[in-house]
């Protein structure tokens, strides 16, 4: 972990608080230039805007790549968020060519990552990322209980932990 870290991920959770009072799970995203400066930040947006896609991160990535850079490479860039990305976040930020991923919470059910699965440190790709995880992971996974607490009732099986 470096010293920035922590910062990174305390601006993927005030972007994920822009959420708030929305249908979109309060998941947020922020891409850092190599000097730290911040490119782009985003929170998921699949409800707002209809689109299965607007996870945070691919927002956070296609914002970042239109400011910074060769186009869509996001070569020394590092991209930190709320959640361990999913299958789809995570082959994004691989072609995208973050150099480092940090973030909160684990994902056990869907995260690609580490917990499910391991897209970005797969040897059969040609690009692989620092990844930093944990980082700040209980005000993290307090956002999404939150969320799911006034949605889920006793007993389902996905009620928030």
């Amino acid at each position: 972990m470096r010293p920035g870290d922590t910062d990174a991920v305390r601006a993927a959770i005030r972007a994920a608080r822009r959420a708030t009072g929305t249908e979109d799970v309060p998941i947020g995203a922020v891409v850092l230039a190599p000097d730290g400066t911040e490119l782009a930040s985003a929170h998921n947006a699949r409800e707002e805007l209809g689109d299965p896609t607007a996870h945070a991160e691919v927002l956070a990535l296609r914002a970042a790549a239109s400011r910074f850079g060769d186009g869509w490479r996001l070569e020394g860039c590092t991209l930190a968020v709320t959640v361990e990305p999913c299958t789809m976040c995570a082959g994004a930020l691989v072609l995208a060519r973050v150099a480092r991923l940090v973030f909160g919470a684990w994902e056990p059910r869907t995260g690609a990552v580490g917990s499910l699965w391991d897209v970005v440190r797969d040897r059969r790709l040609n690009h692989r990322p620092e990844v930093v995880g944990g980082v700040l992971a209980g005000e993290c996974s307090a956002l999404l209980e939150d969320f799911f607490a006034g949605r889920r009732g006793p007993g389902d099986p996905f009620e928030a932990r």
